[in-house]
């Protein structure tokens, strides 16, 4: 049953990423190119000053502006053609398989265990509180940046601080689903659900206080790009969730058809 879910989670997975990629093509992909123009703008000035500094002087103006422009491009592995079809496109349709099988796989432990709740209503709510966790709650604290925000210097340190807002994140789900479970067996299920939730919101308020804020933005970086660089990476993860969670309840409920009308039953490994 559990590897046949898992199959399920996978497919709802492929066909959440090939959507994503969509979006992404679409609205992400050319704020991702006025970016990387706006960073090429950014290195002419540069080139210029190296040039009536006296830095190499032998070589002609134009090649010294030319090459201080594509130095970036040059240390490129692929080409950004090939980033932004196949690249991206591999990248998206890879992430969305494989959170489809940890999806049926978090599907499974909890189908039967969180009371009588229908295969798709547990996956819709599924869907739903890994998306908080896993993108909207960490993107609070550290948004998503297209290129030319933020120093390459630190960006394992920028990258660090997003994944430990991310665990914190999943680790306070776990622990307010768990206490607000128990919290309804004594004072009823309303009290319960309230109370954790707002566990979690105390939890999530902790970590936006302590960790570190990074404010890397140029000052004359076009505000509209990136407005609009966020508002793509939002509606990629709003769609990809949201399209896991529905094809994979329908999956899953048409799988689960022979229990329909019975209480659910937790499901174990064969």
């Amino acid at each position: 049953m559990i590897r046949d879910l898992l199959i399920r989670g996978m497919i709802a997975g492929l066909v959440a990423g090939l959507l994503a990629f969509g979006v992404a093509k679409v609205f992400g992909e050319p704020q991702v190119d006025r970016a990387i123009a706006f960073e090429e703008q950014q290195a002419v000035p540069s080139a210029h000053q190296h040039q009536h500094a006296g830095v190499d002087e032998q070589q002609p103006a134009g090649a010294q502006v030319h090459e201080q422009v594509h130095e970036h491009g040059d240390e490129d592995l692929v080409s950004r053609k090939v980033q932004s079809t196949l690249g991206l496109l591999t990248a998206v349709v890879v992430y969305g398989a494989a959170m489809g099988g940890l999806f049926a796989l978090a599907f499974a432990f909890l189908y039967g265990r969180v009371g009588d709740v229908g295969p798709r209503m547990l996956a819709l709510l599924l869907a739903a509180a890994a998306f908080a966790a896993i993108y909207y709650v960490p993107n609070l604290k550290y948004p998503a940046s297209p290129p030319a925000v933020g120093d390459g210097a630190t960006i394992g340190y920028r990258t660090g601080l997003y994944f430990l807002m991310m665990l914190i994140s999943l680790g306070g789900l776990v622990l307010a689903v768990a206490a607000g479970r128990r919290l309804a067996e004594r004072y009823g299920g309303l009290n319960g659900t309230l109370s954790g939730a707002a566990l979690f919101v105390a939890i999530i308020i902790v970590a936006q206080l302590v960790l570190p804020d990074i404010n890397e933005v140029p000052a004359d970086f076009p505000a509209a790009v990136l407005w609009e660089f966020r508002t793509a990476s939002l509606g990629l993860q709003a769609l990809m969730w949201g399209t896991l969670g529905l094809l994979f309840g329908l999956l899953a409920e048409r799988r689960l058809k022979g229990s329909r009308g019975q209480p659910a039953k937790a499901l174990r490994p064969a």
